[in-house]
């Protein structure tokens, strides 16, 4: 569960960073199209991992159910994370970039 935690946080990030207000805010300057497609496909293929994962660690019935409960926590922390602390939601996500090839090795 903690791998699909980690690769929902990082998609959601993602897709908040392909927005321009929050690349803005976030990273300085308006994202090019390119880098805007570039950060939505990235942010939908970890939301896609992160289902994957939760299913195969369990079966699909409570899979879909930890999928949908890391889903809300990880968006809650992102909403929570980004007015205040934006700067520690970016990091929280390079943090959980890195942590999930560990997260996935402790799976197995």
């Amino acid at each position: 569960m903690l791998l699909a935690l980690l690769l929902c946080y990082a998609g959601f990030t993602a897709l908040c960073l392909a927005m321009p207000r929050h690349h803005d805010e976030l990273l300085g300057g308006k994202p090019s199209r390119r880098r805007r497609r570039g950060l939505v496909l990235a942010g939908w293929l970890l939301l896609g991992l992160s289902l994957w994962a939760a299913v195969s660690s369990k079966d699909w019935g409570l899979g879909l159910v930890d999928w949908f409960a890391v889903l809300m926590v990880s968006a809650l922390a992102l909403v929570l994370l980004l007015p205040y602390r934006p700067r520690l939601a970016l990091a929280l996500a390079g943090v959980s970039l890195l942590g999930s090839p560990v997260a996935a090795w402790a799976m197995n």
